[in-house]
C-alpha cells in the first residue's frame, strides 16, 4: 500500500459517510510554538474546502497526475533499473512536501485577507470580491453541499423562498398558460371585393348608408342570406373549398361567430356587418347590415337591432310562409315606425321539395305575399293610429319593395333586376326595363300576335282566350320567370347535357372543366349565381325603400329621446348633423371579447363625432338632469367596425353609424347613453330604455358547488347581466341567486355561458320554476273602513279588480302616469268610460311607471283635508310601490288591482307624518284591503305554434292535454303539406314540452312557446283545509294552494298564511261582530 493511500484510509476514519467530523476531539490548550506549527503543518496537509471525504480524495487524485506523470516517463527510458522506485517514491514525498507548504501559505494569506475585511468591513470602506474560498475553514452548519438559488438563476432573479406550501395541491406551481376564445375569429383580415379606406369615405355620407336588420322566423334564411352577400364581397376559404368539393352546400354560417351557434344550428346572438355593395346603376352603397335571431326565445336582440336601424329586411320561407316570430318581428317592427321590406325566401323548395307546376308555385308566392300584408294592416291600425300622415307600407313586386331569393343556392332578384337581364340579353330591342317590371307581377298575360302585355280586365284576342279557355294562359311572372327557372333547376339536376349546354351558350355562361364535374347541387349554385350576378336588385330595394340616417333619424328621435324635441341638440340629431360640438349614441348592446375577457359596446351615433381618446359621459337608465348620480367619466380606448368574426379599427365615427366602442363597458348594463364631456349641458337627456315584446317568466336557482367560488359566480352573473338584454339576475331575501329567462333554451344559453365563458366554475341548478303574480277576484263583501293605526296616523283603502285591458295599456305604455291630470282623464274617460274626477285622482301606477295597478285619491274633501293629504302623497305612493312589488301570498307581484284611498287621519306635527311613519302604513293598508278581496295567484300563459303534417295531430292533443293545455285551433297551411295547430300552455308546465312532442310525434312536429298572458290558479291560495301530499301530483283545486307554499317554502318564509299578520285583535273583533250581524 503507499502512503497516499494509506492517508485516505486513515482520513475516512475521521468523517461518515455525509462528511460529518467522527474521529478524537480536538485539544487546544497546548499554546507552545512547535504544537502550533505542526497543528498548521496537519491541517494543510488536507483540503479545507467544505466538501466530503470523496471529493477530497479526487481532488489529491488531480494534483498528483503531473508527478505520476514524470514517474511513469522515467520508468519507460530505464525499465531495468530497479533502484528508480525509490527514486519516484522521494520526488512523491518532496511533491507533497512543497504542496503542504504552499497549502499553509495560501491559507495564512486567506486568514489575514478575511480579518483585515471584518476590520474594516463597519466602515464600508473595503469589499473583497471574487476571493478563492477553496481552502477556507469552514464550520460544520456552514457546509454548502449544493449550489445555491443565487448561484445558479443569477443575481438578477428575485428569490422568493417558503417554508410552507400556500397553494393546494390542485392548483399547479406554475399554471399553463390557456388561451380561451369562445368564437370563430379570422386570423387575418380577409380579402374584399372594396377598399377599407373606400369605406372608411362611405361613412362620411350618411346620404350613402342604410342601416338594415335581417328578420324573421328561425330557419328561414336569414343567416344563409347574409352569407350569400358576404360571398360576393369576401374571399374567404370555406368558399375556395366549396368550389371543388360536395360540401358547397353546407351552410357557412358565417354571422353565427359563437361555437355554440354552429353546434345547436341556431342563432344566439345578433351580429352585425358592413359591406359595401353595387346597385342596379353600379353605385356603391354602404349596407350596414344586422342579423337577428329568429327563435322567439331572443326577441330581446329583436329588440336591440330595431333600435338601431331604420329599415328591416323581413325574411320569409316560401314553403313554410308566415310563422309565429314572422308575425311578432313584423309588429315589432311597424311599433318602432321602421320601414319594411320583403325576401321571399327558399324558392327552390317550391321547385325541388313540393315540386309545384309554375302556376301553383305562383300562386303560393301571391298567398305568402297576401298574408304579409294583411298583418301590415292589421297592425299599421295601431302603429300608425296618431300619424295622420303615415302611409300604409303595403308590399308589391312591382313596387320594388320585394326580393325572391334562394340564399341556399346563391341567387336573388327583383322584377327591376330581372326585367335588366332581360334587357340585356335582347340589346337590339327597344325594351325599357322599367315598364317591363311593371308588367312582371299580377294578372298580366303577353300576346304575341301584338307583341303587348294585356291585362286580365281588358279584352284579350280570341286565340288568347282559346287558351286561357284550355288552361294554356300564362300570367307573365310564369311565363318569363318562372318557366325559365323551371328549366335550369331541370336540365342541371336531371344532367342533361343536350340541353344544357345549348342553354348556357343561351345565357352566357361559361363554366370550367372543374366546376362540370361537381355534383349537381353545387353545380347549380355556380350555374344561378353567375345568371343572376350579384345581388344588385336587393341593393336597390333598400336604396329606394329604406331611409337613409339622414331620413330615419327623425322618427328615431321623436320615440327614443326624452328630452325637449325642439331643443338645439336634438334638432341636430334629427338633422343628422356630423360637426355638432356634442355627440350623441345610443348604446343597445355589449359584445363579449372572443376570449370573454370584457366587454365591447355597440351603439348608433345620432349626431356629432366620437373619436379614439375622447372622455364621454355614460348616462345609464336611472339618469335625469334632476337625479345625475346614475352616470361615469370614462374615455373611449377603441372604435371597431364590427364585422362579426373580425373588426375593423378605426379612429373615429360619424354621425349616421353604428360601430363598436371599447374601454367603457365598466359603465354599463344593459343600455346607455353617451355623450362629451366637453360640451355636455345639463339639459341633456337620455334615449329611453328597450321595451320589450316578451317578458321573462322562466327562473332558475344557482349555487357554486364549492362555497369559495361564489366571487366568481357573482361575477359571472354581472357578465350574464350585460350579454342578455332580458335577462335578470337578483338575488332572493333567503339569499339564492335567481336568473329568469323568457324560455328553456334562453336559460339553457345562459347558464352555458355561465358556467364556460364567464366563471368556469360547476354551479349545481335548481329544477325551473315560474314566476307568479297576485291578483284580487272580487270587490270586497264589506266595504267598511279598516283604519291601520301606527302612532298618530292612519289610513283606509279598498281594493278592487282592474280591468285587464286597463293594466296591458299601462304596461304597453299607451297611456302614462307622467301625463296631466286632465290628458289621464280624457283617456279613461273615452276609452274606459270612467268620469272625470275619478281619472284625476290617479295618484300612481306600480309598481314601476308602467306597472299594471292603480293608486287612487278618493277622500272627500269634506271628510280629509286634502292640503295636509297632499303633504303624505308621496309617502303613500313608496308604500304603495313596496307593497306591489312584494305581494303578501308569497312576496310575488301584485297585478290588475285598483286600490282607492277612502280616508285617511294625520297627525297635527309634522313630524310624526314622515316617511317612516306613513311608508309602513300604506304598505300595510294595501296588504289588508288586498287580503279582503278575495286573493288569487297568476300563472303565466304560453302561446304555443306548432308546424306538422296531418298525422301528428292526435299524438299534440295527447301531449297539450297532458299538461292542462288546450287546443285553440288547427289551420292548414295552403299550398303546402303541413298543418298548424295553436295551443295555450301553462308556463310551469311547459318544461321538457319541446322534447315530449318530438318524442310523440317522432321528430315531424316543431313547437314555439312564448309568454301570451296572466292567468288566474284554480284553487284557493288560502284555503287551511287543503292537505298537500309529497311526491303525489294534486287535482285543478288544490294547485294555487300547492304554489303558494312551494314558493314561500323556497324563499325561506313560513308556509302557513294568517291574516292576523295582516289585522291586529281589534279589527278582527269588528269582522267577527259584522259576519255575525251578516249572518
Amino acid at each position: 500500500m503507499s502512503q497516499t493511500q494509506y492517508e485516505m484510509n486513515e482520513e475516512d476514519k475521521l468523517y461518515d459517510e455525509f462528511g460529518n467530523y467522527i474521529g478524537p476531539d480536538l485539544s487546544d490548550d497546548d499554546d507552545g510554538s512547535s504544537s502550533n506549527a505542526s497543528d498548521w503543518d496537519e491541517f494543510a496537509a488536507h483540503d479545507l474546502s467544505p466538501r466530503s471525504p470523496r471529493t477530497q480524495r479526487q481532488q489529491q487524485q488531480q494534483q498528483q497526475k503531473p508527478s505520476t506523470h514524470a514517474t511513469t516517463h522515467k520508468n519507460s527510458n530505464d525499465d531495468d533499473d530497479d533502484d528508480d522506485d525509490d527514486d519516484d517514491i522521494d520526488l512523491t514525498a518532496s511533491n507533497i512536501q512543497r504542496e503542504s507548504e504552499q497549502s499553509t501559505q495560501n491559507t495564512l494569506q486567506l486568514i489575514s485577507a478575511a480579518a483585515a475585511a471584518a476590520a474594516e468591513d463597519d466602515d464600508g470602506d473595503l469589499t473583497v470580491a471574487n476571493t478563492t474560498t477553496e481552502n477556507a475553514i469552514v464550520q460544520h452548519e456552514d457546509k454548502q453541499y449544493y449550489a445555491s438559488a443565487q448561484d445558479t438563476y443569477g443575481a438578477h432573479v428575485e428569490i422568493q423562498i417558503e417554508e410552507e406550501d400556500t397553494q393546494p395541491l390542485e392548483q399547479p406551481i406554475i399554471a399553463p398558460i390557456k388561451e380561451k376564445c369562445f368564437e370563430l375569429i379570422e386570423e387575418q383580415l380577409p380579402s374584399t371585393t372594396f377598399n377599407w379606406k373606400f369605406l372608411a369615405g362611405l361613412m362620411d355620407l350618411p346620404a350613402l348608408i342604410r342601416n338594415v336588420a335581417l328578420i324573421g322566423h328561425l330557419h328561414h334564411g336569414k343567416t344563409s342570406f347574409a352569407d350569400m352577400l358576404i360571398q360576393e364581397t369576401h374571399t374567404l376559404q370555406q368558399r375556395k373549398q366549396s368550389k371543388s368539393s360536395s360540401s358547397a352546400m353546407k351552410a357557412l354560417r358565417y354571422l353565427d361567430t359563437r361555437k355554440d351557434e354552429q353546434s345547436r344550428g341556431v342563432s344566439i346572438k345578433a351580429v352585425p356587418i358592413s359591406l359595401v355593395l353595387p346597385d342596379l346603376r353600379d353605385k356603391s352603397w354602404l349596407v350596414n347590415c344586422i342579423d337577428v335571431p329568429g327563435h322567439v326565445n331572443f326577441s330581446d336582440e329583436l329588440t336591440a337591432s330595431l333600435r338601431l336601424v331604420d329599415g328591416a329586411v323581413v325574411v320569409v320561407d316560401c314553403c313554410e310562409g308566415v310563422l309565429l316570430n314572422t308575425r311578432r318581428a313584423i309588429e315589432h317592427a311597424l311599433d318602432d315606425h321602421v320601414a319594411i321590406v320583403l325576401v321571399l325566401n327558399k324558392l327552390d323548395r317550391l321547385i325541388v321539395e313540393l315540386r309545384l307546376p309554375p302556376r301553383d308555385a305562383y300562386l303560393k308566392l301571391c298567398h305568402t305575399l297576401a298574408e304579409v300584408n294583411d298583418l301590415i294592416r292589421e297592425y299599421s291600425k295601431h302603429s300608425h293610429k296618431d300619424d295622420d300622415d303615415a302611409v300604409l307600407p303595403l308590399l308589391h313586386p312591382s313596387k320594388g319593395n320585394v326580393c325572391f331569393a334562394s340564399a341556399s343556392f346563391a341567387w336573388s332578384f327583383t322584377l327591376q333586376s330581372f326585367a335588366a337581364i332581360y334587357a340585356d340579353c335582347h340589346p337590339d330591342t327597344s325594351m325599357n326595363a322599367a315598364v317591363f317590371a311593371r308588367k312582371l307581377w299580377g294578372d298580366y298575360y303577353y300576346e304575341r300576335e301584338s307583341n303587348t302585355f294585356v291585362h286580365s280586365k281588358q279584352k284579350l284576342s280570341s286565340s288568347t282566350s282559346k287558351g286561357a279557355g284550355g288552361g294554356g294562359k300564362k300570367r307573365t311572372f310564369v311565363e318569363f320567370i318562372l318557366e325559365p327557372l323551371y328549366k335550369i333547376y331541370a336540365h342541371t339536376l336531371g344532367r342533361d347535357p343536350q340541353r344544357l349546354f345549348p342553354m348556357f351558350k343561351q345565357l352566357g355562361i361559361a363554366l370550367k372543366k372543374q366546376e362540370l364535374q361537381l355534383d349537381p347541387q353545387p353545380l347549380l349554385s355556380v350555374i344561378l349565381s353567375r345568371f343572376f350576378g350579384a345581388s344588385k336588385g336587393f341593393v336597390s330595394m333598400i336604396r329606394d325603400h329604406i331611409p337613409s340616417p339622414q331620413q330615419g333619424n327623425r322618427h328615431k328621435v321623436m320615440r327614443t329621446y326624452c328630452g325637449d324635441l325642439t331643443s338645439p341638440l336634438a334638432t341636430r340629431m334629427i338633422a343628422c348633423d356630423s360637426r355638432c360640438d356634442t355627440a350623441m349614441v345610443n348604446i343597445t348592446k355589449m359584445y363579449a371579447r372572443p376570449n370573454a375577457s370584457q366587454f365591447d359596446a355597440f351603439g348608433r351615433v345620432f349626431c356629432g363625432t366620437v373619436r379614439v381618446g375622447d372622455s364621454v359621459k355614460i348616462l345609464r337608465e336611472g339618469y335625469s338632469p334632476r337625479d345625475a348620480e346614475d352616470m361615469s367619466v370614462m374615455r373611449i380606448e377603441n372604435i371597431w367596425i364590427y364585422q362579426g368574426r373580425y373588426r375593423v379599427e378605426i379612429n373615429q365615427v360619424r354621425a349616421g353609424n353604428w360601430a363598436l366602442f371599447g374601454g367603457i363597458d365598466s359603465a354599463i348594463t344593459k343600455t346607455a347613453t353617451m355623450t362629451h364631456v366637453r360640451a355636455f349641458s345639463s339639459d341633456t337627456h337620455i334615449f329611453r330604455p328597450l321595451k320589450f315584446n316578451t317578458i321573462s317568466v322562466c327562473k332558475v336557482a344557482i349555487e357554486p358547488i364549492k362555497p369559495s367560488e361564489l366571487p366568481k359566480m357573482t361575477h359571472g352573473l354581472r357578465c350574464i347581466n350585460k350579454s342578455y338584454p332580458l335577462c335578470v339576475t337578483k338575488v332572493e331575501e333567503s339569499g339564492e341567486h335567481i336568473i329568469l329567462g323568457t324560455g328553456e333554451l334562453y336559460l339553457d344559453c345562459v347558464l352555458h355561458d355561465l358556467r364556460v365563458m364567464y366563471s368556469e366554475i360547476e354551479i349545481k341548478v335548481s329544477d325551473p320554476v315560474v314566476s307568479f303574480c297576485e291578483t284580487v277576484e272580487d270587490v270586497p263583501a264589506l266595504l267598511v273602513k279598516l283604519p291601520l293605526r301606527i302612532k298618530k296616523n292612519s289610513l283606509s283603502m279598498i281594493c278592487e279588480p282592474l280591468h285587464s285591458d286597463i293594466a296591458k295599456d299601462i304596461v304597453e305604455e299607451k297611456v302614462s302616469i307622467e301625463w296631466s291630470g286632465r290628458k289621464l282623464a280624457q283617456y279613461f274617460e273615452q276609452e274606459y268610460g270612467w268620469d272625470a274626477l275619478a281619472g284625476r285622482n290617479i295618484w300612481a301606477f306600480g309598481p314601476e311607471k308602467n306597472g299594471a295597478n292603480i293608486l287612487m285619491d278618493d277622500t272627500l274633501p269634506s271628510e280629509v283635508d286634502k292640503s295636509r293629504l297632499n303633504e303624505i302623497r308621496s309617502s303613500v305612493v313608496q308604500g304603495f310601490e313596496w307593497a306591489t312589488r312584494e305581494g303578501p301570498l308569497c312576496d310575488e307581484p301584485i297585478r290588475n288591482c285598483k286600490f282607492k284611498l277612502i280616508n285617511a287621519q294625520i297627525a297635527e306635527n309634522a313630524f310624526d307624518f314622515g316617511g317612516g311613519q306613513i311608508i309602513p302604513t300604506a304598505r300595510r293598508c294595501i296588504y289588508s284591503s288586498f287580503m279582503l278581496a278575495t286573493p288569487k295567484l297568476m300563472e303565466p300563459i304560453l302561446f304555443v305554434e306548432t308546424l306538422c303534417p296531418p298525422d301528428c295531430i292526435k299524438a299534440i292533443e295527447d301531449v297539450v292535454s297532458h299538461r292542462r293545455g288546450r287546443i285553440l285551433k288547427e289551420v292548414p297551411k295552403p299550398g303546402s303539406p303541413f298543418i298548424l295547430v295553436y295551443a295555450e300552455l301553462p308556463a310551469i308546465d311547459s318544461f321538457g314540452f319541446e322534447t315530449d312532442l318530438r318524442s310523440h310525434t317522432h321528430g315531424q312536429a316543431f313547437a314555439l312557446q312564448v309568454f301570451s298572458r296572466w292567468d288566474i290558479v284554480p284553487g284557493d291560495p288560502m284555503d287551511d283545509t287543503i292537505t298537500l301530499m309529497p311526491l303525489e301530483p294534486h287535482p285543478p283545486h288544490k294547485l294555487a294552494k300547492e304554489f303558494v307554499v312551494k314558493t314561500r317554502k323556497r324563499k325561506g318564509l313560513s308556509e302557513t298564511i294568517t291574516y292576523h299578520k295582516y289585522f291586529d285583535d281589534e279589527m278582527m273583533k269588528q269582522f267577527a261582530a259584522l259576519y255575525d250581524d251578516q249572518d
